[in-house]
């Protein structure tokens, strides 16, 4: 099992940080790192393809911007091992359309992530045959409607994160495989068919 990283989520309101975070390699080694635990620059080039020195650049921009640190007391001056600082990032859109190139970088990055959601998606329908009964019997795909405000939206998403939240800080079982929520609300002007 990964070490978790220590600590709950870091909420990003600098498009500085923001912008730093959407690079795709970034988001890959973030991503990472939060799931698998800590690893060398190398160890995770190998895994995602790239040059060491491409990754050990990005682990120290991230750095920069308090989403990863060197493991304290772990590897040598050529391997430095590297770990997440939280679990999740939260960012509200609001915080960045008033910001010289925010609304663009939110909708980068909502590319990305609508991207990545797609990835995850598609490895599921893949492994689907190769899952056990009990996670196949588990496992929850829901497509929910409903007519509400953005505000209301708001609050309801508030509500959905707060019970997730609660069951990572309190009902998490550390000794079990990671499961993966993706939580989505959004309008559409016309239903896809």
């Amino acid at each position: 099992m990964a070490d978790t990283p220590p600590g709950r989520s870091i909420d990003v309101h600098d498009v500085r940080a923001l912008r730093a975070l959407a690079h795709p390699l970034r988001m890959s080694l973030l991503a990472a790192l939060r799931s698998d635990g800590p690893s060398t620059a190398s160890r995770l080039a190998e895994r995602l393809g790239e040059s060491s020195g491409s990754t050990s650049y990005h682990l120290r921009q991230l750095a920069g911007f308090g989403f990863v640190e060197e493991v304290p007391d772990e590897g040598t001056g050529r391997e430095r091992w590297w770990r997440a600082l939280h679990r999740s990032t939260r960012w509200n859109t609001e915080d960045f359309l008033d910001q010289p190139d925010g609304p663009e970088l939110v909708d980068e990055l909502t590319a990305r992530l609508v991207a990545h959601q797609r990835r995850m998606l598609a490895a599921l329908a893949a492994e689907r045959e190769q899952t056990d009964d009990a996670w196949r019997a588990a496992t929850s795909l829901n497509d929910w409607a409903l007519r509400i405000s953005p505000a209301r939206a708001r609050e309801l998403v508030d509500e959905l994160n707060g019970v997730l939240q609660r069951w990572r800080d309190e009902e998490e079982e550390p000794d079990q495989p990671l499961v993966h929520v993706l939580l989505d609300l959004f309008p559409l002007k016309d239903y896809p068919l």
